[in-house]
């Protein structure tokens, strides 16, 4: 079928600005291309006044918006499903699936040949991206019957509706997350934090990381020693990795060698940038020998040290005076190095030992949690784009 065989199609305009009537007060949805972030509309930047609206037409829920006019349209085609009756402006066309067509059905078959349509039908080379509505109602889509039409569009319906979930819940956390690093680690100069675990009271410490612990670098691996297999070389890139998986390693012998000469990190020890991506921490967890490369990852062996955490120290790295200091210490110009000696008198504020564990056990909780709904919501968008791909002619 054609796509204007299948729905009906309207449009909108923008009511005067000139006049403040049309806009004070409103409560009119009025749909612009800013609005289309989600493939599920229930809510609009602006609402017009029931004069704005009088020269438009209120479209109903369940009608599917497209933005046809855009600079957005150079890398994608917006489209979503109206959750409340809506009017829009002169960006945007409205599609309306026609009996035997089901919206959802629909609003996904846009999804799954978003890059295609934008291709076949975006106009290039004008001031504004835009894209050619005229030529796509003649476009031919195959369409299955309505109660398959009904149960794909089910189907994907309850997938977006988790991966909406999932995505609340880790917004949710990382806000907690920044709002608690915020509360429990001391600012302004303070020696208190805002809040605190129950039975700890005594004022926190400035102290020198070096003092605390032992900060270590490594000699730098030239790269004809780099291997397929191996004892793991860890750069600056893996310290993202929960895990340290290095995609390079060294020989046992090599790595025996630098070991002597200027010793590697043990299970336990904190890894963190001097290069890179600055201050970016994790534990190394790893019970097997890994190396890490000389003037890009430091390490602090909090493995021999008994007055700091490693699992506290890893939360203090994204502290706002930490994050300071950091940069007040860091040398270079747009390639900054953190290098040894400046992390060696990077001043941190430690509470007591048995308080940092407290904490420290408090964040890794909290970015297990984080990491979890990540990989639920990475896992949940690889099914969508792999169902989107497969169920659609």
């Amino acid at each position: 079928r054609k796509l204007g065989e299948v729905a009906t199609f309207g449009g909108g305009h923008t009511p005067s600005m000139s006049d403040s009537d049309n806009y004070e007060g409103g409560n009119v949805l009025w749909v612009t291309s800013q609005d289309v972030k989600s493939h599920y509309l229930d809510g609009t930047t602006t609402q017009i006044t029931e004069k704005g609206a009088k020269e438009l037409t209120l479209y109903p829920a369940g009608s599917l918006v497209m933005v046809t006019r855009s600079g957005i349209l150079r890398h994608t085609l917006p489209v979503a499903e109206l959750r409340k009756p809506s009017t829009v402006n002169q960006d945007i066309r409205v599609i309306l699936p026609q009996e035997n067509y089901y919206g959802q059905w629909l609003l996904q078959f846009f999804i799954s040949r978003n890059k295609e349509l934008l291709l076949e039908f975006g106009k290039t080379g004008t001031t504004v991206e835009s894209v050619d509505f005229s030529k796509m109602r003649d476009m031919v889509l195959l369409t299955p019957s309505l109660p398959e039409q009904q149960q794909i569009g089910r189907y994907f319906a309850r997938l977006d509706n988790l991966i909406t979930l999932h995505q609340r819940k880790y917004d949710k956390l990382c806000v907690l997350k920044k709002s608690m690093l915020d509360k429990m680690f001391p600012k302004g100069g303070s020696l208190y934090p805002e809040i605190r675990f129950a039975g700890f009271t005594d004022p926190w410490e400035q102290r020198k990381l070096g003092e605390l612990t032992e900060i270590k670098d490594s000699a730098r691996i030239p790269n004809r020693l780099w291997r397929e297999a191996g004892v793991p070389y860890i750069r600056a890139s893996d310290i993202s990795q929960e895990d340290l998986r290095g995609a390079l390693f060294i020989d046992e012998e090599d790595y025996a060698a630098y070991k002597a000469a200027t010793g590697a990190p043990e299970k336990g020890d904190v890894l963190f940038n001097g290069g890179g991506e600055i201050g970016k921490a994790i534990i190394n967890g790893n019970s097997s020998p890994i190396y890490v490369q000389g003037g890009a990852v430091l390490y602090a062996r909090i493995a021999h040290s008994s007055l700091l955490d490693a699992r506290y120290l890893v939360a203090a790295f994204v502290t706002q005076n930490v994050v300071n200091a950091i940069g007040v210490l860091s040398a270079g110009g747009t390639m900054k190095h953190f290098t040894l000696q400046p992390a060696k008198n990077l001043p941190i504020e430690v509470p007591s030992i048995a308080e940092q564990r407290r904490i420290g056990a408090f964040f890794d909780r909290l970015d297990s949690l984080i990491t979890l709904h990540q990989r639920k919501l990475e896992l949940l968008r690889n099914i969508k784009k792999s169902m989107l791909d497969k169920m659609f002619v």
